[in-house]
């Protein structure tokens, strides 16, 4: 089924890049290409409370062209209708192809550009090929509407979020995230961060995670009356502290089932930063279950977030109306990432281990890179896969 989908994504991706209209951005060959993947973290939520709020739709120009009175014409790369990124970003470009609206959820995402190939192993299709070198680029609030960036109006298309010049080099993988770095000022700002896990010798055998807090200065330590209440991210809701222990658990499918070994190692320290430095990965084995068959698992992944000083062992688990006041924040990303309800303070999201028709084996399991980012109060996933052999029928 899941090949299936890919096969019908290639296909659609043919012919968008083969029909697209002309526009004003014109997409050729790369040479010399770096290697882009920018999402929108303002996951800030309009209610009444801040109701005056820009909302998060924006346009992104790269080495964008302007007219005499300063408004933006033409750019030599687009990302427009860039929506509030989703949950979990899959290890392919799922969005292109499966939706009528107009919303990315991040870019390339849906948008008709020359891809990154499989880079060192790893699949790089859900980023996008740019030209190296500077760049200046800048991020424009837009309408919530479907009527393209350079068909607005003048006067609309003049409200900057960020505005700033980069360079990329030749072959280099980045991830860009536009934010809010401030809760109470409600500045914005651009991370870029150099990815280097093409780089590193990963073993196929295990999967890797790293870690990253991404939240804005003063969100955890402001009134939870200023924040809207996000009831689905369960207790990390209102926020995390900025310096906080991270603890794995792996567990059997049907309940608290931990594998032995693997109940609440500890692995390192996640601090808030909204620098662009790169995070340690951790790993554990692809088969840490004793009783796997070594061709396929389903065991799942559990991550606790607390503050120094506090033992997972004791902390009272189980319930999301509880205000924990940062202190600690809970992970399970356990199978299609579907809400489990043996525990209610937890923010589910879909497992780090593949599991897919390869070979003559369907399923098989395979392992994964990872990325988990908290922003304000919630947490992302984004997952890379390496190549794997095609099925056998």
């Amino acid at each position: 089924m899941v090949m299936t989908k890919i096969k019908h994504f290639l296909a659609a991706a043919v012919l968008l890049w083969s029909f697209s209209s002309c526009s004003k951005v014109e997409y050729t060959k790369v040479d010399k290409p770096a290697y882009l993947r920018v999402f929108n973290d303002f996951n800030t939520r309009i209610g009444v409370e801040n109701k005056d709020e820009q909302k998060p739709f924006m346009c992104m120009l790269i080495d964008p062209e302007f007219d005499k009175d300063g408004v933006p014409v033409g750019a030599a790369i687009k990302g427009d209708f860039l929506d509030k990124r989703d949950p979990y970003a899959p290890p392919y470009p799922s969005h292109i192809g499966s939706s009528t609206s107009k919303r990315n959820p991040e870019y390339p995402g849906k948008e008709s550009v020359p891809a990154g190939p499989v880079l060192n192993g790893f699949d790089l299709s859900s980023w996008a090929q740019i030209p190296s070198g500077k760049h200046r680029i800048i991020f424009y609030y837009r309408p919530m509407n479907e009527i393209p960036f350079f068909d607005l109006e003048p006067a609309v298309r003049k409200n900057v979020v960020v505005d700033t010049t980069l360079e990329l080099g030749v072959e280099e993988v980045y991830t860009m995230h536009v934010l809010q770095t401030d809760f109470t000022t409600k500045s914005r700002g651009i991370i870029v961060r150099k990815e280097n896990f093409h780089l590193l010798p990963l073993s196929d055998s295990m999967v890797y995670v790293n870690f990253y807090n991404y939240s804005a200065a003063g969100f955890w330590s402001a009134d939870k009356s200023k924040k809207i209440d996000n009831y689905e991210d369960g207790v990390m809701r209102f926020g995390i502290r900025d310096d906080v222990n991270i603890w794995m658990s792996l567990c059997k499918p049907g309940g608290w089932n931990t594998i032995t070994g693997y109940k609440y190692a500890y692995l390192g320290q996640m601090k808030r930063s909204i620098g662009n430095g790169t995070a340690p990965y951790y790993s554990f084995p692809l088969f840490a279950d004793a009783a796997s068959n070594r061709i396929t698992t389903d065991i799942w992944q559990r991550f606790t977030l607390l503050v120094p000083g506090l033992d997972p062992e004791r902390i009272p688990y189980g319930d999301r109306d509880s205000y924990v006041d940062g202190q600690y924040g809970l992970l399970a990303l356990y199978g299609n990432g579907a809400r489990q309800t043996f525990e209610r303070g937890g923010l589910f999201l879909p497992s780090m281990i593949i599991n897919i028709h390869s070979g003559t084996y369907n399923p098989r399991s395979f392992a994964t890179v990872n990325t988990l980012e908290v922003v304000n109060g919630t947490a992302y996933l984004t997952t890379i896969q390496r190549r794997y052999p095609k099925p056998v029928y």
